[in-house]
């Protein structure tokens, strides 16, 4: 259950009208106290020392005159707001992919700032219907008005702030940046400081579970699923991790011995989703910044110096990862392993970073040779014998493909000699 409370978590996140509703809801009964405040005489307008009162002072007519304005200006900047979301979100999309428009839907700062124009429209709205002339029985909510005022000067400033932002956040660098800092916090959290217990032989027999639909796995609770595999003596592998797509009655999970109890078990342990999710999958935001790569190096766009930024946060990703250790899903009670479940190596690491941005890149000596640099660095910096080796495979490869598509023979020999650089840094040689 926690595995899909934490995928429906994140799908509330994706939910571009939810925080705007909320402040839309706080502003309404924001306007509601504020008419009862003046109503219960608590606070508002003092007639007898008007010296002393800073808010609104003006009459039936004019906070009618004023609310209209307010909140037909804000309704008009929402509208203007949302065209210009809607304009950087078909940008983002024509040049850094589809993909990466789940980054701008989920931007609380522009969800908050339609819930500010929107809210600041429901607040006029509300105290508007409470102002009464002298022939309705005169009433003018003075509090409440000045806090119409009050939003609307806060309004002003959110849009001057709001055209900043969505200038900067269009930018490629930024968008980069961002998605680099997730897979920061990705590495953080699905990595560990020290290794895990040797991993057992997966099941190849036994009870099979049928996934009960289709869809991209996006959270396993492995705990819950270990618990449950400890208390009926048996061992759970599972055959999918988040990330992956898991088609109608595909058999998820292997029990080492059958279990009434199996199918609700593993199917409440597994979230699956109409996409994939960042909750638990270190390559979700490797993807993400892959997709702007091969974006970049297509012909409409042909931007090599932005496939070239990605490879160096691709690279500084696996410098991060350098004194840090995979996961190799064995989850073990008691000291006996009840749970076995795929997990992202080094290795499927980086063919997920690598092979797609070499694979487009070709002819481009620009991006090969800030590959083959980008490894060496990395290399510099990984001390493991096994990681290295999986360097030494991509640099091999880049240079492969360097030798296929590369027509201009100093650019080759250019990027020979990096090649042979890579060679000298894993040997341990200047």
């Amino acid at each position: 259950m926690r595995a899909r409370f934490s995928a429906w978590v994140e799908i509330l996140g994706d939910l571009f009208w939810l925080r705007p509703a909320l402040i839309v809801l706080g502003c309404a009964l924001l306007a509601q106290l504020g008419v009862w405040l003046e109503t219960a005489h608590i606070a508002g307008y003092d007639a007898s020392s008007p010296d002393q009162d800073w808010g609104y002072s003006g009459g039936a007519e004019g906070a009618r005159a004023l609310l209209s304005a307010i909140a037909s200006s804000t309704i008009g900047v929402a509208g203007t707001t949302f065209s210009i979301t809607i304009a950087a979100l078909t940008l983002a999309s024509g040049q850094m992919g589809p993909r990466l428009l789940r980054n701008f839907t989920r931007d609380a700062r522009n969800q908050v700032v339609l819930g500010i124009f929107l809210g600041t429209f429901a607040y006029a709205l509300m105290v508007l219907r409470t102002v009464r002339t002298v022939q309705e029985s005169p009433f003018v909510p003075h509090l409440a008005i000045t806090g119409a005022l009050a939003l609307a000067l806060v309004s002003i400033a959110t849009l001057v702030w709001f055209v900043h932002h969505i200038a900067a956040s269009i930018n490629v660098e930024t968008v980069v940046d961002a998605v680099q800092r997730d897979l920061c916090k990705a590495i953080v959290t699905h990595t560990r400081d020290t290794a895990d217990m040797v991993r057992p032989v997966a099941l190849s027999t036994g009870a099979e579970i049928a996934a009960p639909g289709g869809g991209y796995v996006q959270a396993v609770d492995t705990d819950t699923l270990a618990d449950w595999a400890h208390a009926h003596r048996v061992v759970v592998t599972l055959r999918a991790r988040p990330g992956d797509y898991v088609p109608s009655g595909f058999p998820i999970a292997v029990l080492s011995a059958g279990s009434a109890e199996a199918e609700t078990a593993v199917s409440g342990a597994v979230a699956l989703g109409r996409r994939p999710a960042a909750l638990q999958d270190l390559e979700y935001s490797v993807r993400q910044l892959v997709e702007i790569a091969v974006r970049a190096l297509s012909p409409g766009i042909n931007d090599p110096f932005t496939a070239g930024s990605v490879v160096d946060h691709l690279g500084d990703a696996l410098c991060r990862i350098a004194p840090r250790h995979l996961p190799i899903g064995a989850i073990a009670r008691d000291g006996r392993v009840v749970l076995v479940h795929p997990t992202t190596d080094y290795d499927g690491l980086c063919d997920a970073m690598f092979h797609m941005i070499r694979q487009n890149a070709a002819g481009s000596v620009h991006v090969l040779g800030r590959m083959l640099d980008v490894l060496t660095r990395v290399a510099e910096v990984e001390r493991r014998a096994d990681r290295r080796a999986v360097l030494q495979r991509h640099a091999d490869l880049v240079a492969a493909a360097a030798r296929r598509d590369v027509p201009d023979p100093q650019d080759l020999a250019d990027l020979i000699e990096r090649h042979a650089r890579f060679g000298r840094t894993r040997a341990g040689k200047p």
